[in-house]
């Protein structure tokens, strides 16, 4: 079976938000977090028929009632869910495939490194050769994002020796620069097995005193991603690979400033790949 990362046929390409660009909102961090549900209305709000819950810790330990009611929410709302977690041990990923069939998902975004758990390659293909049959017959696919952690070739070493369309890359180049690995030849590695796409923008400014660098996120078009380069390269709109917009916002001066800059940040995101 070719697992060139191409998307289901007939699904058209979408634009989406993350819990990510909820962050803050969604945190306890703030006087009154937000619920899912409270999200899922906000995205309907801006024109947005899909969400991905990403990382979002109260979702694995939801009942199937709870789950049920999100999937109504989004349903209400004429949104439709992925979903994003951490780890491949085995039973984590039935466990979101359960959560994924209960949400009507068909992706879930996942990382290999988990605290207690560092598979190799080995282990990986293993876990992935196990579990897939399981995922395929439920229509979802995984998506492993490109990050720090994991050398990119380490990853495709893996997507690559499983070789299924139900495994591939969820391309988010910012995440690299963290490992030295410059997000163009990042992009153009990953490129054939990208099934799902994070946009966040990001850049560098000097640390208070000239002494060092902090590396942190930019409302979209105003950092160092080169979109344009991105999406040329890997051409979601005729592959039909739906592109999930995140912030890395640093916290602000006050709860409302934050808010303020993070919805800010959304409706600039969305304005901006809407023009593409």
């Amino acid at each position: 079976m070719n697992g060139t990362g191409q998307s289901k046929i007939g699904q058209a390409s979408r634009i989406g938000l993350s819990s990510y660009a909820f962050f803050w909102q969604l945190s306890d961090a703030v006087s009154a977090p937000l619920s899912i549900h409270d999200a899922l209305e906000r995205t309907a709000a801006m024109g947005v028929d899909l969400f991905q819950i990403c990382d979002y810790t109260p979702l694995e330990h939801m009942s199937d009632d709870e789950l049920g009611a999100v999937r109504a929410t989004a349903d209400n709302h004429g949104i439709t869910l992925e979903i994003g977690t951490k780890g491949i041990r085995p039973e984590h990923l039935r466990r979101f495939l359960h959560i994924a069939r209960i949400l009507g998902a068909d992706l879930l975004r996942t990382m290999f490194n988990v605290p207690g758990h560092t598979p190799n390659n080995d282990e990986a293909t293993a876990i992935f050769t196990e579990v897939l049959p399981e995922f395929e017959a439920a229509g979802v696919r995984i998506a492993v994002e490109t990050y720090e952690q994991v050398p990119t070739e380490r990853i495709l070493d893996v997507i690559r020796a499983v070789d299924s369309p139900y495994l591939g890359i969820c391309s988010d180049p910012a995440n690299t620069v963290a490992a030295l690995e410059m997000p163009r030849q990042v992009i153009d590695a990953v490129e054939p097995y990208v099934l799902n796409m994070h946009i966040k923008d990001f850049a560098f400014s000097r640390k208070q005193g000239w002494v060092g660098f902090t590396y942190s996120g930019a409302p979209l078009g105003e950092g160092l991603l080169d979109y344009d380069y991105m999406a040329e390269k890997i051409q979601p709109k005729q592959r039909n690979i739906n592109q999930i917009v995140e912030h890395w916002l640093p916290w602000q001066d006050t709860e409302t400033d934050t808010i303020r800059l993070e919805n800010q940040w959304t409706k600039q995101s969305l304005d901006y790949l809407r023009s593409k």
